[in-house]
């Protein structure tokens, strides 16, 4: 009896030896450097292939670190060596996706730029912004694509490839840009968000924000996700698609389809509140541009055969 514990012991030591030897097993290429507490967040909408691309690329310059004397081969790309350095990361990041992979992604789905809030209102022009309070100054509030209720503050959980603006000045402009990798749950149930960054201080670095933190401006987005208010003086291609539904209602014509709200939009925004019996404020709010597009496809149930679509 005594023979057989003393092999069974023998036989537990060498299989817990052995374990303990093997090489641990290769993590899944697409696993995400999660703490063992956190519980990920799938993206609500599943990124394109492009943000893989940009996010391995991103992934492998984690640790580089600026000279001496500031300068950055990303800075350099830029023709700025010693800029403090986010943005010119960022950018230098998309180049190679497009250098490597044949895209043509910056200055179309990302932007090349180097100066304060030109990113944010590249981002706000071509209709893919969305701001952590909900509430684009000098634009109004936000809500989800198609909802009728206002979206909330922190509403919005970033996806991958998202570009994320801060501002840690009193006058609300950009300080700081980076970009999502994930987000997740921490143990408390709260949001977490995990960016890819430069200049941080001296070197490309993963750093987690939680979803309220107070310097978080907003989010240039990889899709389409919300709309706005709109009011006289804004540009864009928000803008663009209001005018266009206008024009399919019959109260604007088509060649002041242009991206400026200006007031010859602003009185076909009256006539159409009037229209509908709202407050002739000339500005399209939330309730506005709901009716208007229930207008505009009930019209075009009405009257099939003279409905043009969009790019046809």
């Amino acid at each position: 009896m005594r023979l057989i514990r003393l092999i069974a012991l023998l036989l537990c030591l060498a299989l817990f030896a052995s374990a303990a030897l093997a090489e641990p097993a290769s993590p899944d290429p697409s696993a995400l450097p999660a703490q063992a507490e956190e519980k990920i967040i799938p993206p609500l909408h599943q990124p394109p292939e492009y943000v893989d691309w940009l996010l391995q690329i991103a992934r492998k310059e984690i640790g580089y670190t600026e000279d001496r004397s500031g300068v950055t081969k990303y800075g350099t790309w830029a023709g700025y060596p010693t800029a403090e350095w986010c943005a010119e990361f960022l950018c230098w990041c998309v180049h190679q996706v497009d250098k490597q992979y044949g895209t043509s992604l910056l200055n179309a789905t990302y932007p090349n730029y180097s100066g304060t809030n030109v990113g944010r209102d590249w981002f706000i022009a071509q209709g893919r912004y969305i701001a952590r309070k909900a509430n684009i100054p000098n634009w109004g509030s936000q809500w989800f694509s198609g909802e009728s209720v206002a979206m909330e503050k922190n509403g919005y959980i970033p996806l991958p490839g998202d570009w994320v603006f801060f501002s840690t000045n009193a006058t609300g402009d950009t300080t700081h840009v980076a970009m999502v990798e994930y987000c997740s749950y921490d143990e408390f149930g709260d949001v977490q968000i995990h960016v890819i960054e430069g200049n941080n201080p001296s070197s490309v670095a993963r750093k987690t924000y939680p979803i309220n933190y107070w310097a978080i401006l907003g989010y240039g987005t990889v899709y389409d996700l919300a709309d706005v208010v709109m009011r006289f003086g804004n540009d864009g291609e928000k803008v663009k698609n209001l005018q266009g539904e206008l024009v399919q209602a019959g109260l604007l014509d088509a060649q002041y389809v242009t991206g400026r709200y200006g007031s010859i939009t602003t009185q076909a925004i009256k006539d159409f509140q009037k229209k509908m019996g709202l407050n002739p404020s000339g500005i399209a709010n939330h309730e506005t541009q709901l009716k208007l597009h229930e207008y505009v496809v009930e019209l075009s149930k009405q009257n099939p055969e003279n409905w043009v679509v969009d790019g046809e």
